[in-house]
């Protein structure tokens, strides 16, 4: 397997100082599953080429059974692991560019956020999805691809094109980048990975990921490709995109909004919602209460004065909105006896999660309407099919009261982050959708001022689970 890259910006003999390897000798470096060897085809002034030689020992792939692609009993045997690129060379890339990747160059720090054109070759590259997949991962992040599919057999030409492709990438960037995007999006391409993926391995996604991940249009089939299809590992790791992508976090359409607040403070709404919220839970003698979607905690911090409650959990996809509940809540502070009944946890109403199980209440309060409509049959399935709490408060904004605001132009939302917002009948039909679907019969409530052709600012569902 062979990965070169390529600099043509003068002096571009450089390259060798962030690569740390120096263009007049070829090195040898030792890996647990071979050798790889790096040496410069081309150093001179105006082009220099640096080359990864991999050299894969079946025999301790054999060993260590390693390299396995599926489960079938030839695989450690017969495979195409020495040949191609794969998690064999992002190892590689990381062991033998580490200081390259982690933007490391004593010699001539100042070269390490230079911007050069760069070229890649990778001459044997598999795309389990073709090229169309090849372009939408590389692409995004500027590159400029131009790939040679292989056929399987050149005799028996009917058989088509194979998944391998010798692929040339160019791109203006920093070194550092360019060798992170290839560590990762390597195994994607290959759609596996030669050694065990755990929790540590979905803390090296994040950390590679930082600053392109959470924006790129592919990164649910990346995070589920890098983390070898453990589904559980990829919920986690697109919950913390999300709340790390500014386009996406709870940060956007938090209660601090300028015109939400010029809006509803002189209605009291957010205490009113609060009071209602509250006098639910305690109609329906709930002890185990999960806020989903806490925000900063304004309703957590209601209800740790209710005696009656036992359990309180918030969860929130935004880590800064629970880093401001945990202050808010002062949970350093509280006596042992109450804090120990108040837990934060950062996640999604996108995936199921364990954590939202057994608890007598769920409330959602004003967050659905922050959700992209197609987005919310998973809601839907996370809430009602897996989690299921006894019961499911809810509420959202009526969009019809808006006419009340003389400062809300018309046709507008009251927040910049909110994706929809209802009127009564809308909310009505989708909750007594969910109702019959889910066996949740739902009663419906006013909060804040009513007008008699516009209905209260805020609509509320509650849901109780029949069975």
């Amino acid at each position: 397997m062979l990965l070169s890259i390529v600099n043509e910006k003068s002096p571009a003999t450089e390259l060798g100082y962030l690569l740390h390897k120096n263009p007049a000798r070829c090195q040898e470096i030792k890996l647990s599953f071979g050798k790889a060897y790096v040496f410069y085809p081309e150093a001179t002034y105006n082009s220099c080429t640096a080359s990864l030689l991999l050299d894969i020992d079946p025999v301790r792939m054999v060993r260590g059974k390693a390299g396995r692609a599926g489960s079938a009993p030839l695989d450690q045997y017969v495979n195409d692991r020495p040949y191609v690129a794969s998690s064999f060379l992002s190892v590689a890339i990381a062991k033998v560019f580490g200081s390259a990747m982690q933007g490391q160059c004593k010699a001539k720090p100042e070269l390490v956020n230079a911007v050069l054109p760069l070229r890649v070759q990778l001459s044997v590259l598999p795309c389990r999805g073709g090229q169309p997949f090849l372009n939408d991962l590389l692409e995004p992040l500027g590159y400029q691809v131009s790939a040679t599919p292989h056929t399987l057999d050149r005799t028996f030409k009917e058989w088509g094109d194979s998944v391998y492709y010798t692929v040339e990438l160019k791109k203006e960037s920093t070194l550092k980048d360019l060798l992170t995007h290839l560590y990762v999006l390597i195994p994607v391409l290959d759609n596996n990975k030669h050694y065990y993926v755990g929790e540590a391995e979905l803390e090296n996604l994040l950390t590679k990921g930082e600053g392109w991940l959470a924006q790129h249009p592919k990164k649910e089939i990346i995070a589920k490709r890098y983390l070898k299809h453990r589904i559980s590992l990829a919920r986690q790791a697109l919950a913390r995109l999300i709340a790390d992508n500014p386009a996406n976090s709870m940060d956007n359409y938090s209660e601090i909004d300028d015109l939400e607040v010029s809006l509803e403070k002189p209605l009291s709404l957010n205490e009113q919602r609060i009071k209602a919220v509250i006098s639910k839970i305690i109609d329906a003698n709930a002890k185990t209460i999960i806020d989903l979607g806490c925000g900063e905690g304004k309703l957590l911090k209601e209800l740790v004065k209710e005696k009656s409650i036992a359990r309180i959990a918030g969860m929130d996809v935004s880590i800064r909105s629970l880093e401001i509940a945990h202050k808010k809540l002062g949970l350093d502070r509280l006596p042992m006896r109450v804090k120990d009944k108040i837990s934060l946890f950062h996640g999604s109403l996108m995936y199921k999660d364990k954590r939202f199980f057994d608890y007598d209440a769920a409330v959602v309060m004003e967050v659905i309407e922050h959700l992209d409509p197609p987005r919310l049959a998973a809601f839907e399935r996370v809430l009602f099919e897996c989690a299921r709490p006894k019961t499911i408060i809810l509420t959202t904004p009526n969009r019809e009261y808006n006419a009340m605001w003389d400062n809300l132009p018309e046709g507008a939302m009251r927040h910049r982050d909110h994706r929809f917002e209802w009127t009564r009948d809308e909310f009505r039909s989708w909750s007594e959708q969910l109702a019959g679907k889910f066996n949740y019969p739902v009663a419906f409530f006013a909060i804040g001022p009513e007008i008699s052709s516009l209905g209260s600012p805020t609509q509320m569902g509650v849901f109780r689970r029949a069975d």
